[in-house]
C-alpha cells in the first residue's frame, strides 16, 4: 500500500517555504503576505469549486467569466441599494446562478454546442454587467464584516493568518469542504459522478440527468456570482467594468490543474493567489521579476523531483534540468538584476496559467483518468 504523501501537499509545502523566504529577504511580513494570498485566492477558489461541480456531471461551462462578472454588478448593485453586503452577496450568487440557468437550458435541453454556448455566455455577461454598472461608478458599498474573536484576532501571527479575515473565507472554505463531502460520501454526489462519467449507462439506470445537470450548472453559476460579489464588494470595494480581467479563466484552468479533486483545486487556487499577491509586492518592492521565475522554476523542479521519488528511481532530466535552471536565473536575478515594466509584471499569472496547463497536459494519461469522461458530451435521451 503506498502511503507516500501527495505530491500537490510537497509543492504546496514548498510554495509556502519560498513565500516566507522572499518576504524575510524582502522585509515584509509573512503573516501580512500569507493573509493577502488567501484574500486574492477567494474569488478563484469560490468559481473553481462551482466550475468542478458542474464538471463532474460532465458539463463544460466556458462562461464563468460572465457569470462572475454579473454577479460582480448584482452583489454590488444591490448592497449599495440595500446597505447591506450580506444582501448583495445572496443577489449576486442568485445572478450567477440565473446566467448559468441560461446557459443550462439551452446545453442540456435545446442540446447546444457546450463550448460555443459557454463562450457566449461570457461575452453576453460582460456586455450586460456594463451595461448595468453604468451608474455605479465611483461609488462605495457598504463594509462587509469581519471575523473578530477576542484575544485570538490580535495574537502575534496567527491573529492575522487565520482569524482576522472576513466572513466569505470561511464561507468558502466551508464550501469546499461541503461539496468534498457531498461527492464523496452522498448518494445524491456519487450519482453526479457516475453521470459525468457515463450519462447513457445513468439514464438506463433511472437516473434523471438533466435535472441533475441543471442542478450542477445553477450551483456553479451561483458559486461563480459569490466569487465576483468578493472582488466586488470585499478585495477591490468598489465597480468597474471589466474588473475580473480574465480570474474566470484563471479559474477554469485551476479545475484542471486540481485534477477535479476540490482540495487539490483549493491548493491550486491559493498557488495562483500567491503568484498575484507576489508579482504585486515586487511592484511595490521594485524587486527584479527574475525571482518570479526562480519562483515558477522552483515548484515545477520540486514537482518532477517528487514525482520521480515517488517512483523510486533517480531523477530524470526534467527535474536535472530545472534544478540548474533555477540555480542559474538565481544567481542572474543576484548579481545582474533587470528591471520590467509593471504591465508585464501584471501579465504573469496568465503566463502561469499557461504554462501549468502545458506541463499538466504534457500527461494526458493521468489528465484523461481524473477527468470526468462524459464531460463536454451532449446528451440526448433515448428511451
Amino acid at each position: 500500500m503506498n502511503r507516500s504523501v501527495p505530491a500537490p501537499l510537497i509543492v504546496a509545502a514548498a510554495a509556502l517555504i519560498a513565500l516566507s523566504t522572499f518576504a524575510a529577504l524582502n522585509d515584509i511580513r509573512p503573516a501580512l503576505l500569507f493573509a493577502s494570498v488567501i484574500a486574492a485566492a477567494q474569488p478563484l477558489l469560490l468559481a473553481a469549486t462551482g466550475e468542478l461541480v458542474a464538471e463532474k456531471s460532465g458539463v463544460l461551462n466556458l462562461g464563468v467569466e460572465g457569470m462572475m462578472i454579473v454577479g460582480a454588478i448584482a452583489g454590488f448593485a444591490i448592497a449599495v441599494n440595500t446597505g447591506s453586503p450580506i444582501v448583495g452577496v445572496g443577489a449576486a450568487a442568485l445572478a450567477g446562478a440565473a446566467l448559468a440557468m441560461i446557459f443550462g437550458i439551452l446545453t442540456q435541453v435545446f442540446l447546444t454546442n457546450q463550448v460555443a454556448t459557454g463562450l457566449a455566455l461570457t461575452l453576453f455577461g460582460l456586455g450586460l454587467a456594463a451595461l448595468l454598472g453604468q451608474g455605479y461608478t465611483g461609488q462605495k458599498p457598504p463594509a462587509f464584516p469581519r471575523l473578530d474573536i477576542p484575544f485570538l484576532s490580535d495574537a502575534p501571527v496567527i491573529g492575522p493568518l487565520i482569524f482576522a479575515h472576513d466572513l466569505m473565507v470561511y464561507i468558502a472554505l466551508a464550501l469546499v469542504a461541503l461539496v468534498w463531502a457531498f461527492l464523496t460520501y452522498t448518494r445524491a454526489g456519487l450519482t453526479l459522478r457516475a453521470i459525468g462519467e457515463d450519462h447513457d449507462a445513468a439514464h438506463a439506470l433511472g437516473y434523471r440527468v438533466v435535472r441533475m445537470r441543471l442542478l450542477a450548472i445553477a450551483f456553479g453559476g451561483a458559486m461563480a456570482g459569490l466569487g465576483g460579489a468578493y472582488l466586488s464588494l470585499i478585495r477591490v470595494p468598489l465597480w468597474s467594468e471589466g474588473m475580473t480581467a480574465g480570474i474566470g479563466w484563471i479559474a477554469l484552468a485551476i479545475v484542471v490543474f486540481g485534477t477535479w479533486r476540490p482540495w487539490r483545486v483549493m491548493l491550486g487556487a491559493y498557488l495562483f493567489g500567491g503568484v498575484t499577491i507576489l508579482q504585486l509586492n515586487m511592484q511595490a518592492e521594485n524587486i527584479t521579476p527574475l525571482w518570479l521565475i526562480v519562483f515558477g522554476l522552483f515548484l515545477f523542479a520540486t514537482h518532477y523531483t517528487v514525482a520521480d521519488i515517488q517512483r523510486r528511481q533517480r531523477l530524470r532530466r526534467p527535474a536535472v534540468v530545472l534544478w540548474i535552471a533555477t540555480l542559474v536565473v538565481a544567481v542572474q536575478a543576484e548579481t545582474n538584476p533587470i528591471s520590467v515594466s509593471s504591465e508585464y509584471l501584471s501579465m504573469t499569472p496568465y503566463i502561469a496559467t499557461i504554462i501549468v496547463l502545458v506541463v499538466i497536459s504534457s500527461n494526458r494519461m493521468q489528465t484523461n483518468l481524473q477527468a470526468p469522461a462524459s464531460l463536454g458530451r451532449i446528451f440526448q435521451a433515448r428511451d
